[in-house]
């Protein structure tokens, strides 16, 4: 440890701290998830469902593309309705109309105020109240539910089917015709939508809150904000402005200046030759481009099926329905970022290792390029067939689709995929630890080593629940793959990444470079570790699990102050040496996540971080502002600048073509500002209107989103996207040319 030794204690001392905090709590998701009934009874002894029809509805789900068509308990998707939220609503204001003409004889609609205040009191009382035996495992419920129950059923029975009635419908929900054609599953599937609606109007025994902390927001029994929700909001908010101050202060005071060191004549990059291992890379560079372009078309035809259904300005695509394009949009998301994270690790480690191969390690990087092309034409081919419910039920979750958002992809694809990221762990373990054996400061080494290990083990922790895996403990284990994997180990990697390249560079020194890399990683996992709980205040969770993810998520946004400076460090790296204009597009990629860092992830993930504001946000369209702007803005962009680097140094000889980086660069920002602040950003506001002034279900439903004002916003979102698109391109096109045809300008003699 040497001369880092604080600052190496330090990071342990977090990561034990915060990952015994993420563990104890964790043990909260398995004792007190909201209980699944081992049968649910009417008050006159019908039989109205069991566990299993409610678990084979949850498997009948993930069948149709799960959270790709709306959402559960707000995660997945945008456009059709949040269907905890939409089946509440539903079953209340039937419950109500039965309740009006046993008592009135007429219609709920056509009570006195009084009368409806009345009745509007004992439905608060009735649906609040919970009803769980658990001791015999029983849920009962009185015989006017039973019947609200049977027929809101039957309208998702039809609205699953192919009911001519409900065609526009479907078209506004962005559904297929027949999405789920079996009657029988269908039915299955209203007894899980039921289960998820009840978690969310009854209160968990000895508390006021529901099982899913008051959410989704519903006037009609009292649904609001708790008093717990609204004061953790306002400690996140102090801890906020605390710890923005704590390091302002620690920046003035403790951070030490040392001069810059004197910049080589020649890139020392430059002079390790080339090795087979570095050369074989190549091919991953194209894999990601073919991938982001194809993210990217996708992308577009999804945002389009939001106003025109299953068309594509009147050309039918039902063959290919949004549940499939989106789930192929995201799931490309993941592989072309993960697969640009792995390739520039691949190339890094002879450069660690001295310029020199480990014996077979250019077989290895052969062998897991043709893994990753299996797992990705294997889980796209299964998706497919899942969604077009061709796949036999029994085999959808280990070969079609999961159901769930950004873990996609059939089990044993993901299995597949698991597998193929430890052989790349240990690829790059052959070549770095021999570099840890020689003399000199090593520390920057080992934190690249441990981050590329927590990279290849923690994407396992998704392989952590089953198929039918309560819902609550399922999001658990998810979110440590789609948070603490992705936002966190990620982010420590690439930190650690491209300071050991400036330092190798000699643009900084190796002291200042790993100094900045540990202090770093600490202030990230300080706040992102506990920080995961922020996505579960309300999949099911207690208080105390709000408490902890509003607490350390609030310390999440805290090292996102000084990427401002970060980011004019990098870009004055480019005077340094008249070598570094060789590599101005990747500083210039670098750029942009420090930017979108801060606006993505920062301002906008902190706009619906806190309980009370993402209490009224989940689900909405500004959940999709944040996703946009620091997945691709963050994760996106520096995928790219990796692309560009290892480009650069495979082909030393030619220049980026300036037109087509500019295009490139400048297209893909532009856009994506366009597509934020033109379109999801002011949808998602008036969401947020409508979702405290009426509901969720309102906010999620075709009567709102179909109004003409929103369609307009969203077809405007059309000029973003065709600016994005000519960007992505762009982008894909130089990395073409220049890597199977060398085409530019020939490298001035400094490089």
């Amino acid at each position: 440890m040497g001369e880092y030794r604080k600052l190496w204690w330090t990071l342990i001392a977090v990561l034990v701290v915060t990952f015994s905090i993420l563990g104890f709590y964790g043990t909260e998701f398995y004792r007190k998830a909201p209980p699944i009934p081992a049968q649910v009874v009417s008050t006159s002894g019908a039989v109205l469902m069991t566990r299993d029809d409610i678990l084979d509805g949850q498997t009948a789900w993930q069948s149709t593309g799960g959270m790709q068509v709306g959402s559960i308990w707000g995660h997945g998707a945008y456009q059709a309705p949040d269907w905890s939220a939409d089946w509440l609503h539903r079953e209340l204001l039937a419950w109500l109309d039965l309740a009006a003409r046993e008592t009135e004889g007429k219609p709920f609609d056509s009570l006195e105020p009084g009368e409806q205040a009345k009745l509007t009191y004992w439905l608060k009382q009735e649906y609040r109240g919970n009803s769980y035996d658990p001791d015999t495992g029983t849920l009962t419920v009185s015989d006017r539910r039973a019947q609200a129950i049977t027929e809101v059923a039957a309208y998702y029975q039809r609205l699953y089917g192919d009911d001519p009635a409900l065609t526009q419908r479907r078209d506004n929900y962005a559904m297929k015709e027949n999405t789920l054609p079996d009657p029988a599953r269908r039915a299955d599937l209203t007894d899980f939508f039921f289960w998820t609606a009840w978690a969310t109007a009854t209160e968990r025994p000895g508390t006021d809150a529901t099982y899913t902390n008051n959410w989704p927001p519903e006037p009609l029994i009292g649904n609001h904000p708790t008093a717990e929700n609204i004061m953790w909001s306002l400690a996140c908010v102090m801890i906020l402005i605390a710890g923005v101050g704590g390091l302002i202060w620690g920046w003035a005071f403790l951070r030490r200046h040392e001069p810059e060191p004197k910049a080589p004549a020649r890139d020392p990059i430059l002079s390790i030759a080339l090795t087979p291992s570095q050369q074989a890379v190549g091919k991953y560079l194209f894999v990601v481009m073919a991938l982001f372009v194809f993210q990217v078309f996708l992308g577009g035809l999804t945002a389009h099926y939001t106003i025109e259904g299953q068309g594509f300005y009147g050309i039918d695509l039902s063959w290919l329905p949004y549940s499939l394009s989106r789930t192929w949009h995201v799931q490309s998301a993941i592989l072309w970022i993960a697969t640009a994270f792995l390739a520039a690790g691949l190339f890094l480690g002879p450069v660690i290792n001295g310029g020199k191969d480990p014996k077979y390690q250019a077989l290895g990087v052969h062998v897991l390029f043709a893994a990753l092309l299996i797992v990705v034409v294997g889980s796209f081919a299964g998706n497919y067939f899942a969604i077009a419910q061709t796949m036999p039920p029994e085999l959808n979750f280990w070969l079609g689709h999961q159901g769930y958002e950004y873990l996609d992809l059939g089990r044993l694809w993901q299995i597949t995929l698991f597998i193929g990221i430890l052989f790349w762990l240990v690829l790059m373990l052959r070549a770095m630890i021999p570099a840890m054996r020689g003399g000199g400061d090593k520390n920057l080494i080992a934190l690249l080593c441990v981050s590329v290990v927590a990279i290849g083990l923690f994407y396992g922790s998704g392989l952590f629940y089953g198929e039918r895996t309560h819902i609550t403990i399922m999001e658990y284990w998810r979110w440590w793959v789609v948070h603490l994997w992705v936002e966190g180990i990620f982010e420590v990697f690439a930190t650690t990444a491209l300071a050991f390249i400036f330092s190798s560079m000699g643009l900084v020194s190796r002291r200042m470079a790993t100094a900045a890399a540990l202090a770093s990683a600490s202030l990230f996992m300080v706040g992102g570790v506990p920080g995961t709980f922020h996505h579960l205040y309300f999949s099911g969770t207690t208080t105390p699990v709000m408490a902890v993810g509003a607490a350390f998520s609030a310390l999440e946004v805290v090292p996102l102050i000084v990427l401002g400076y970060e980011a004019w460090e990098h870009w004055s790296y480019k005077d340094r040496a008249p070598w570094m204009q060789r590599v101005k597009w990747p500083l210039m990629c670098f750029v942009a996540v420090a930017f979108w860092n801060m606006l993505g992830a920062g301002v906008f993930g902190f706009m619906i971080n806190t309980p009370v504001a993402l209490f009224y946000l989940q689900g909405l369209n500004t959940t999709a502002v944040h996703a946009h702007a620091a997945l691709f803005g963050v994760y996106g962009f520096l995928s790219l600048g990796f692309v560009l680097l290892i480009l650069r140094y495979l082909h030393p000889d030619v220049l980026f073509n300036e037109r087509l980086m500019k295009t490139g660069f400048w297209s893909l920002n532009a856009g994506l500002v366009l597509m934020i602040f033109t379109s999801l950003l002011p949808v998602g506001l008036f969401q947020f209107q409508a979702s405290t002034s009426v509901g969720m279900w309102y906010a999620r439903s075709d009567t709102f989103l179909q109004q003409p004002f929103l369609e307009t916003l969203r077809w405007i979102r059309t000029f973003g996207d065709v600016v994005f698109i000519v960007g992505a391109v762009a982008i894909a096109w130089q990395v073409v040319i220049l890597g199977l045809f060398r085409q530019g300008a020939r490298q001035p003699t400094y490089a």
